[in-house]
């Protein structure tokens, strides 16, 4: 971002700045000379590597030395305890000082060139009435008073952790034997930094947030009576408000941010303020928090770059065939159906990981859907649409490419649910023109939408009824509003994370890949995404025989007789495994089912060359998934080759390799031109 250009602070906080500046310079050196820093002891902690090198800014202010704060180390052992100084260096207050000052000044122009520049557009809130949140607090807060006894019991308790966190904080200060009265969970990383556990300070800061975290959401999720659409609600929003008040998201209350202030002189901060302003100008406005350099990245160059062609396109979709590698195939062609929700390319993010390359190196002639990202002129497209135009026009085409009659189809997340929409339209009105589905695959999908877990949250009569009125006025769901759903659902890593690291640490944000594509948003066709809430999230209509209909034609996902792999992950926030799981129940046709460790996307992305996770398989299918899980059998690794050998019984023989554009037309080469429109 260019340097701000316009005139400097007038004569009042001129003078303001320089009385300060006089008086902080006058502190560092009162009753003694500077003294030289220190060198850095063995036994600290390393230094990391800076992602991105800085080149020194000529504007800046001179560095300040900093010099350590006394206190006693943690140890376990009395006799080896000692009053010394902490191993994690603390910057003392004089240079925090100077540094804040340093930012005072370098921050006027900045905010005012930003002002001068930038016409800001009140943004648009489509909000429900604040009364439906006022509602839900004063449900849970009458429950909460009728049951004084176990308010008393959770208040107690946590006071006694309280003190005794006090006392032992008291004995590392004097030098005494002491004990973590709560610790940090293993995947928590926000206190990563040393001197949350070596500087007794920010210990101390560290254990009373975890005390009191812990106690208010334990407390508001104990209490009894309330209704459990309510009580998710309350859990969820508690969880939000204990995640922002952390330590670790505040400049006076982080040692990493302290140091670097400190070390910087304030240009850390001055940094991040320009980091700032560059996306409240991005989101006109509104904060759109950046993930990743994207600039780093670019379709079909450095991801999505497995090669093809686009071969068929409408109103809705580009078909992909990619190109093979292996000198024969199997016979059965295989179709992607991904999520619109997001973009197709997490199945393709760069070679190593790329789910479309393993296929393809499997033998699999891969057809892939890459859906239009819509805007206004979508506002009707409906799911028959999407059935249509999406899921049947790419399975003909499929079948046009390779002259096969029959054809292997996975479904992602929501991608699989319209695959299970479709293949019950199928039982009941045959479409002898094309394929027929061999198998099909459901990655992390729901027909079952009785619990989908924290996204739920979101969905309720009174917010679809304001998600609505917005699609009325702009005819889709705005790709911004999506992205933030689903970043809250992750809070601490999608949200605050990246507020520490560019705003505070003044760090410019690391390439990577998946953030990447979850940065590049999509909207929804405003009558599809009703439909989709509605009817399937509010009343849950697609797991009832003859609940929905599709283009006239009731569905019965007991009718499906296809034989099906379904996968679900062991951490999913979005689509939680049991109830994914709930589909075995459902199709009458022989199913297998597989739990894979990690989420949503890292238990998909999963290749085997990576030798992460494990996954688990049970050939039994009883209605309850905890019974399922009993008899579970472990196996290392990626489930990929456990579906692949899968597949094999589906393969239909071999076939020599088939080029794309043989039987078809080119469009242009993968990966098109629907995934490069951006919402954002």
């Amino acid at each position: 971002m260019a340097k701000a250009s316009s005139p400097p602070p007038d004569d009042k906080t001129a003078a303001h700045l320089e009385a300060i500046r006089a008086y902080v310079t006058r502190q560092a050196g009162k009753d003694k000379p500077p003294e030289p820093e220190p060198p850095q002891a063995a036994h600290a902690a390393p230094q990391q590597p800076e992602q991105h090198t800085e080149q020194p800014d000529p504007a800046a202010k001179p560095r300040v030395r900093v010099k350590a704060q006394s206190a006693p180390p943690h140890a376990q052992d009395g006799a080896k305890m000692k009053a010394r100084a902490d191993d994690v260096k603390v910057p003392d207050p004089v240079a925090i000082t100077q540094a804040l000052l340093h930012l005072a000044e370098r921050s006027q122009p900045i905010i005012k060139d930003f002002m001068d520049r930038v016409k800001l557009k009140p943004p648009e809130l489509d909000t429900v009435d604040p009364s439906y949140y006022g509602t839900m607090w004063l449900e849970m807060m009458t429950n909460m008073f009728s049951q004084p006894k176990k308010m008393a019991e959770a208040q107690i308790n946590f006071w006694q952790d309280y003190a005794k966190l006090v006392e032992n904080t008291s004995r590392r200060m004097l030098g005494k034997t002491y004990e973590q009265v709560i610790n940090t969970p293993a995947h928590d990383r926000r206190f990563h930094d040393p001197a949350w556990n070596e500087n007794t300070l920010f210990d101390y800061l560290k254990q009373s947030y975890l005390l009191a975290s812990k106690w208010t959401q334990s407390t508001v999720h104990d209490v009894q009576g309330m209704d459990p659409k309510t009580k998710q609600k309350i859990d969820f929003y508690t969880k939000q408000f204990v995640d922002a008040i952390s330590p670790s998201n505040y400049l006076m209350t982080n040692p990493e941010v302290l140091r670097r202030t400190a070390e910087t002189g304030g240009e850390n901060l001055v940094k991040g303020l320009q980091n700032l302003v560059q996306d409240l100008e991005r989101g006109q406005g509104e904060l759109r928090i950046s993930m990743t350099d994207m600039g780093a990245f670019r379709l079909g160059d450095n991801v999505a770059t497995t090669p093809g062609k686009v071969i068929y396109q409408n109103d809705l979709i580009q078909l992909i065939q990619y190109a093979p590698v292996t000198e024969t195939v199997r016979k059965t062609p295989l179709l992607i159906i991904p999520p619109w929700i997001n973009k197709y390319y997490v199945l393709d993010l760069r070679p190593g990981n790329s789910l479309v390359r393993y296929c393809v190196e499997q033998g699999h002639t891969v057809f892939m859907i890459s859906w239009v990202n819509p805007d206004e002129r979508h506002r009707d497209k409906n799911f028959d649409d999407y059935m249509t135009e999406g899921a049947l026009a790419a399975m003909a085409q499929a079948k046009r490419a390779t002259g096969e009659a029959d054809i292997n189809v996975i479904g992602y997340c929501l991608g699989g649910t319209l695959l299970a929409g479709t293949l019950a339209y199928l039982a009941r009105a045959p479409q002898p023109q094309l394929p027929r589905v061999k198998s099909a695959t459901y990655f992390v999908a729901l027909v079952d939408f009785s619990n989908p877990g924290d996204i739920g949250v979101f969905i309720d009569e009174e917010q679809v009824e304001v998600m609505e009125a917005g699609m009325a006025k702009k005819g889709y769901m705005d790709a911004h509003a999506m992205a933030t759903t689903f970043n809250m659902l992750r809070a601490n890593d999608l949200i605050w994370n990246f507020v520490v690291n560019n705003y505070l640490l003044g760090k410019e944000p690391f390439p990577f890949d998946l953030l990447y594509w979850n940065s590049d948003s999509t909207r929804m066709a405003a009558a599809m995404h009703s439909f989709y809430l509605r009817k399937m999230y509010l009343e849950n209509k697609m797991i009832e025989p003859d609940g929905i209909s599709f283009k006239g034609v009731p569905l019965d996902m007991r009718m499906i007789d296809t034989p099906s792999f379904i996968l679900g992950t062991r951490d999913d926030h979005i689509t939680p495994w049991r109830t994914v799981y709930s589909a075995t129940q459902l199709y009458k046709g022989p199913v297998r089912f597989v739990l894979s460790g990690s989420g949503h996307i890292a238990g998909v992305i999963n290749p085997p060359e990576a030798k992460k996770y494990d996954y688990m398989v049970n050939d039994n299918l009883p209605p309850d998934p905890e019974k399922w899980l009993e008899g579970t059998e472990h196996r290392p690794g990626s489930w990929w080759p456990e579906w692949n050998a899968w597949m094999e019984q589906y393969r239909g023989g071999e076939a020599p390799a088939r080029q794309p554009g043989e039987n078809t037309e080119i469009i242009e080469d993968a990966p098109g031109s629907y995934v490069k429109v951006r919402a954002i």
